[in-house]
């Protein structure tokens, strides 16, 4: 203290309590100060975790249905030990949560911590799924991959559904369906500003994400003049975003009907009004406009959040140039076979060509011959495994996984792969026929017990399968921290430059292996040539 100001504390007896809080808070391992404000985390288990960061205003009032505002600065240090309320959504499938809260837009930032200096280290950005309209980022738990890969991992909140997805003609041309997006994008620059302050390399960040998440990647990768700088290489698992979207023009159709189910009739003042309607009633409308398709809210194209079709920008090369990470797993859509299954549809022998008939139309019959039911083990698990292949109806198939590569690999290294570990946890309940690995059954190998809900309370993976989920954990680190997967005495793992590059995810089974063959790929290109065009 220098003499002047140990007069001023003589003669006043008041301490200098800035200067001192501040150096206070600096030895406090659990605040860092961000560009908004301080925040307090937990220190436990090797581990730094701070939750529930508000990185944008709360959208509501004139903010809903807006491009989002980044979050006002705050004077006191904010208690980051929680995390903030998920995104409105309606439960789906008896099994996930609802939640009716708008003010949702929240970061989390976990980090390993051993008290000791460390050099700026790698940074994972986890974006969540749900099919556009669900999901939140607690429900995964993100200290495995943060200590496994000694890196710093990021998950988020953003607008879904209606508030995030959802197009009509009166909402703001630039970004018309594209909300939730740019929602992720402001998070995306919060990293990118603060993650320093977390001991985090604002130079090495890996976007990742599966399902919605994945295709949300996907979007980030094809717009180039909205996202280049962001990130340094990207994830995409399970997310077949080389399939058609809906364009904005056919997202207003279902905007319309969400704005005429609540009662908002006059176009002139429909936006108006539907911001004065109550969170589970926008919900509820939004439910019964989208009906049975399951991707009813996803991103649309032709407004600056997606310029253009993803294969187009893919075909042209007009997006950002990262090493790239690409696939799914091997029966995608028995899943939702089986959640069909739950909800009463009667899927036998019998009904089995009706089934295939609402898919592929007027290519059933020949589908059909190539995959008789009787090659199962039952007819549901027969549906699941041909739409696992290919759909042209939704991206989550193998095949569409497999194009998008191809086409990505013309430009940045591609690393492609397919999980098939059929003794997965099971991601749902029993729906009386043989799961295998379902879309989204290798969540529980990064984040432990995952179970789609904010219990986290899935079962401990079995011998084997935590054996792979190791391998895995190792290839996905090393791809984040180097744009290369290496993993130590496992298989090499090559770029793909043919079909016989793709890695397998398989239990005593972990190696590289002809995917379109395995997939029927050549097959599903006589039928649908115009979306497998590689």
């Amino acid at each position: 203290m220098t003499i002047r100001l140990l007069m001023a504390f003589l003669i006043t007896g008041v301490a200098l309590m800035p200067a001192d809080g501040a150096l206070a808070q600096k030895a406090d391992p659990a605040v860092v100060k961000t560009a908004s404000g301080a925040v307090r985390g937990v220190i436990h288990d090797g581990l730094r975790e701070f939750k529930g960061i508000p990185y944008a205003q709360p959208p509501v009032g004139d903010l809903r249905w807006a491009v989002p505002q980044a979050a006002k600065p705050w004077k006191d240090v904010f208690d980051a030990s929680k995390y903030g309320s998920a995104c409105p959504q309606v439960s789906r499938y008896g099994l996930t949560e609802a939640s009716y809260d708008e003010n949702c837009l929240t970061i989390n930032v976990t980090a390993p911590y051993n008290g000791k200096p460390a050099k700026p280290k790698p940074v994972f950005v986890w974006i969540h799924g749900g099919a556009f309209v669900g999901g939140a980022s607690a429900l995964y738990p993100l200290g495995q991959i943060a200590t496994s890969g000694d890196m710093i991992v990021v998950s988020f909140n953003y607008r879904l559904g209606v508030f995030g997805f959802m197009a009509h003609p009166d909402f703001g041309k630039d970004y018309n369906g594209g909300y939730g997006l740019k929602d992720q994008r402001l998070a995306m620059a919060w990293v990118k500003k603060n993650i320093a302050a977390f001991g985090g390399d604002p130079n090495n960040i890996t976007l990742a994400g599966e399902s919605a998440g994945g295709a949300s990647v996907c979007m980030h990768v094809v717009t180039p003049a909205e996202t280049r700088g962001l990130y340094n290489k990207a994830i995409m698992q399970s997310a077949g975003c080389a399939t058609p979207l809906h364009t904005v023009q056919q997202g207003e159709a279902i905007g319309r009907k969400v704005a005429e189910a609540v009662g908002c009739l006059d176009a002139k003042t429909a936006v108006a009004c539907m911001r004065q309607k109550p969170v589970k009633d926008l919900l509820e409308a939004a439910t019964k406009a989208g009906g049975s398709d399951l991707m009813a809210y996803e991103p649309v194209v032709g407004a600056k959040t997606v310029p253009q079709q993803p294969y187009e920008a893919f075909r042209t090369g007009q997006f950002v140039r990262v090493p790239i990470m690409n696939g799914g797993t091997r029966d995608e859509l028995r899943l939702y076979v089986a959640y069909d299954v739950q909800a009463g549809a009667k899927i036998t022998a019998d009904t089995y060509p009706a089934q295939l008939k609402k898919v592929y139309g007027e290519n059933a019959e020949t589908v059909l011959k190539q995959y008789p039911a009787s090659n199962y083990s039952s007819a549901p698990a027969a549906l699941g495994s041909v739409m696992s292949d290919f759909d042209p109806t939704i991206g989550l198939n193998n095949c569409i996984y497999l194009e998008q590569g191809k086409l990505m690999r013309k430009r940045v290294p591609v690393y492609e792969l397919v999980f098939g570990d059929r003794n997965a946890p099971p991601v749902t309940t029993d729906p009386g026929f043989e799961m295998g690995a379902v879309h989204s059954s290798e969540l529980p190998y990064f984040f432990p017990h995952f179970d789609n809900t904010s219990k986290v309370a899935g079962p401990d993976l079995k011998p084997a399968s935590l054996a792979l989920a190791k391998q895995m954990m190792a290839y996905w680190t090393s791809f984040a921290r180097t744009g290369k997967p290496v993993a130590k005495n496992s298989p090499v793992w090559r770029l793909f430059d043919k079909d016989s590059d793709v890695m397998n995810f398989d239990p005593g089974k972990v190696g590289l292996f002809d995917a379109s063959a395995a997939h029927n790929c050549s097959f599903w290109k006589t039928l649908y040539p115009t979306i497998l065009t590689q």
